[in-house]
């Protein structure tokens, strides 16, 4: 009854949703005694949702097999962690999870937000309801998560052996949140635009939400890019996969709405383009759902492979999208132009900042659909890294320049020769690391140079808002400001210099045998057979020395049986100046084996700078809400 159970909740959220959708256009209409109703319906909602979703959790630990979800993604010998995580290790859980987030998210703006008008809170949960409506249908319809198997099998089938890893039980929930977070900068969007009520004091309500969706979506990608880094066996940490590009393109939207909601909010500016910028974030989210979801790619992270699938969530986006823009173009004549600002002012250079993230995101649009495009026309083209790399990343470089100046410039208006003035010393450190970049390593690539440098620059210019301040009386969003700059710097330099300074070796090694990668010297001591509860391994015993230290690692390859899968699972030593990185392929011959070694020096700042970035977004956050509070009781 647990299945069945679940579906009632599923069916009954809903309902809820369709009764809190007819509430609001009532309410909107006049009809009074209705919109006290709104709140508790919303509320009500996301308590289902979550009551479907856990019960689907049950049904997953339990391993109950005669649910076709989870025969199909589960199995009686996997460890109880992965048991857990398959819930959304598949199409049906994952998106049952989207639509619990969803809903949650709706319930907290029904019952936490409390500075928007009356009118305009309604139109906002109405535009959430119609979301969460779509995607009701869609589990209900097309991707029942609850469907009986009869007669059902002794055992499931299991996950992806690539799936089972720590790593997937924190990694999607985490995104999801971010681009479920995206939907209700769109609800706001929508509810501010039926109202005609786009202007600062929707800007300040609907900025923590951007900003805890930005948070989220941040975590997500970084843990996802270490996860393709150690799971895989590849050595690399973004390779603009599709699946990747899904999850980046609205990371790059609602970075660009977060600093137009901040003009909004503080200067009454760039009120139509926040409104946009709102609707875009949020169709990149369902532009990667769809991606991931639709089934035209294959990779670890798509599940389904059903058209009709594909098509339901394509007139899902057609009609959420086509429907905002729609609505934007009737209400663009009310949205006032607000306050206006010189060229020469902070507004000027955010508004400089957010053209150059749509570019970036319109060039990785354009890269991650070409193929897809040509390939419905019968042809096949690879679109990877070597565009992506060309394009976006001289334009990435100029905006972390941007980024670094931006916060030196003066609101409304300042003197180009006062700028000027102020990035004296960056500017300086730039050409100090330049010089040095090429003192000490004169042979690497322009772009890892260009990246160092920069990297440089930024990382010194994003203190600049400290420069002469009382540290312990600096609100705590500048804090975050500071911090996430000089997060996004040293990300930079870890990429910068994975690329510049890595040092990789391909060899096939006798047992006793050594190579040398870097500066280690990696002794390959013996394989043997290891077991574990669901699979079974060749470890290899290996012994890196660095000077006179030793460090023992053990690399294995493992065969999974259900379903039949070999993977590597990468040895890993993380040291202050770099990782170490050893992979055993297969065996060569009766006394040798392949190996696979990489050193990477300080490639752990690529992982270190997304934390270091969503820690800035987390004060910020913390900041802004102290800030709205102590505002609220002084009203």
């Amino acid at each position: 009854m647990i299945a069945e159970a679940g579906l009632a909740a599923l069916w009954l959220a809903a309902a809820l949703a369709a009764l809190q959708l007819a509430l609001v256009a009532l309410s909107l209409r006049g009809a009074e005694g209705l919109d006290g109703l709104v709140r508790p319906a919303a509320l009500a909602q996301g308590v289902l949702a979550c009551l479907a979703f856990g019960l689907l959790i049950w049904l997953f630990v339990r391993v109950d097999v005669s649910v076709a979800l989870v025969a199909a993604n589960d199995h009686s010998a996997k460890p109880l962690l992965y048991r857990f995580a398959a819930t959304w290790g598949n199409h049906e859980g994952s998106m049952l999870m989207w639509v619990a987030i969803l809903s949650v998210a709706g319930g907290a703006v029904a019952v936490l937000e409390k500075r928007l008008p009356e009118r305009t809170l309604l139109a906002t949960l109405g535009g959430q309801a119609t979301i969460a409506l779509g995607f009701y249908a869609f589990l209900l319809f097309a991707s029942n998560p609850f469907a009986r198997l009869d007669p059902a099998p002794l055992d499931g089938k299991g996950l992806n052996p690539l799936l089972q890893d720590p790593g997937l039980a924190f990694h999607p929930p985490t995104l999801y949140i971010g681009y479920v977070g995206l939907s209700v900068a769109f609800s706001f969007a929508i509810g501010a635009l039926v109202t005609r009520d786009v202007g600062p004091a929707f800007a300040r309500a609907m900025r923590p939400w951007v900003l805890g969706a930005w948070i989220f979506l941040t975590l997500g990608i970084t843990a996802g890019s270490y996860w393709a880094y150690y799971e895989l066996g590849w050595g690399g940490w973004w390779f603009w996969d599709p699946v990747e590009n899904a999850s980046l393109m609205p990371w790059l939207a609602a970075t660009a709405l977060l600093h137009s909601v901040t003009v909004l909010a503080t200067r009454d500016g760039l009120r139509a383009w926040t409104v946009m910028l709102a609707v875009v974030a949020f169709s990149m989210s369902m532009v990667g759902t769809f991606l991931v979801r639709s089934g035209i790619l294959t990779s670890v992270h798509s599940f389904a492979v059903d058209p009709r699938r594909g098509a339901f969530i394509l007139i899902l986006l057609a009609l959420y999208i086509g429907g905002a823009l729609a609505l934007f173009g009737a209400r663009v004549g009310t949205v006032k132009e607000g306050s206006r600002f010189d060229p020469v002012s902070r507004e000027g250079a955010l508004v400089v900042n957010n053209l150059l993230l749509t570019v970036v995101l319109g060039l990785v649009l354009m890269g991650t659909l070409y193929p897809l495009v040509v390939e419905s026309f019968g042809g096949r083209i690879s679109v990877g890294p070597p565009y992506f790399n060309a394009v976006a990343g001289p334009i990435a470089l100029i905006l972390m320049l941007l980024m670094a100046v931006g916060p030196m410039v003066r609101w409304r208006r300042d003197s180009a020769r006062a700028v000027l003035g102020r990035v004296v010393v960056p500017a300086a450190v730039l050409v100090v690391a330049l010089v040095a970049s090429f003192l000490l390593a004169p042979r690497i690539g322009w772009m890892p140079r260009l990246g160092l440098v920069v990297a440089a620059g930024v990382g010194l210019g994003s203190l600049a808002p400290l420069w002469g301040r009382n540290l312990l009386r600096t609100p705590l969003f500048t804090w975050g400001m500071v911090v996430a700059h000089f997060g996004l710097a040293v990300s930079l330099a870890g990429m910068a210099s994975d690329s510049a300074f890595t040092v990789e070796r391909l060899s096939a090694t006798a047992v006793g045998g050594s190579e040398r990668v870097g500066p280690f010297t990696v002794r390959l001591d013996g394989v043997e057979p290891t077991f574990g509860p669901n699979w079974q391994a060749i470890e290899g015993s290996v012994t890196a020395t660095r000077g006179g230290t030793s460090f023992a690692m053990r690399p294995q390859a493992r065969a999974f049986w259900s379903p039949p899968t070999e993977t590597s699972e990468a040895a890993i030593r993380t040291m202050l100046d770099g990782q170490l990185y050893v992979v055993l392929g297969k065996q060569v011959d009766e006394t040798r084996w392949q190996m696979r070694l990489w050193w990477k020096p300080f490639v752990t700042f690529i992982w270190l700078g997304g934390a270091l970035v969503a820690l800035g977004g987390a004060l910020s956050l913390i900041g802004r809400v102290r800030r709205e509070r102590r505002a609220t009781q002084w009203d």
